[in-house]
């Protein structure tokens, strides 16, 4: 059977992630690191939002395609180098998608409403662009928390924490909540939160 249009664009998307020269090691195995992220974002996704649309699915799994190609060293290393550095990227992720979905026949209205979701434009009002903000937030929380933890001193992560918990929706609270986080991270979390 012929793959559809949403399969092709969601392996054309793994396929380009899997190229990421940066790895991450699960339970032993390396993994690109880009792609077992994106793989990552769409397990989380359809726990958090299991009717999420296409345009949604796409736009998770297509969050940081390509991420490693534009290096957080070329902006600079304070807060507006960051902030410019992630609109940049945004708008390669974007465009980058909007290519596959082009090359795969979706037609230009998808490919805008993707394009959107991915930019987080009118974040407040567009319920998909919050929906994949709390996607990424939880993602965050999940597989990554601990390990940013472990790495910065306490008023860093409750700092970083908090700028999280604002991002959110009351859903996406109520999600990150359920989270098995160690006590440590808990205490963090609800100092954060408190």
């Amino acid at each position: 059977m012929k793959p559809t249009r949403f399969e092709t664009a969601i392996a054309l998307i793994d396929k380009k992630n899997e190229e990421d020269p940066n790895t991450y090691q699960v339970a032993g195995f390396d993994y690109s690191k880009e792609l077992l992220y994106s793989q990552r974002m769409t397990r989380k996704l359809l726990q958090f939002e299991p009717n999420a649309s296409k345009a949604l699915q796409i736009a998770a799994r297509a969050q940081h395609i390509c991420r490693w190609k534009i290096a957080r060293n070329e902006y600079p290393m304070d807060r507006i180098g960051y902030l410019k550095w992630r609109e940049t990227l945004k708008k390669m992720h974007a465009n980058l998608t909007t290519e596959i979905l082009n090359h795969v026949g979706f037609d230009a209205q998808f490919q805008e409403r993707v394009k959107k979701i991915i930019l987080k434009k009118l974040i407040k009002k567009n319920q998909e662009s919050q929906i994949l903000e709390d996607t990424i937030c939880l993602v965050f929380l999940d597989y990554y928390f601990e390990e940013f933890a472990a790495k910065h001193n306490d008023e860093k992560v409750i700092d970083i924490l908090r700028k999280t918990w604002v991002k959110m929706s009351e859903k996406g609270h109520s999600a990150a909540l359920t989270i098995p986080f160690s006590d440590k991270s808990l205490a963090l979390v609800q100092n954060a939160i408190s």
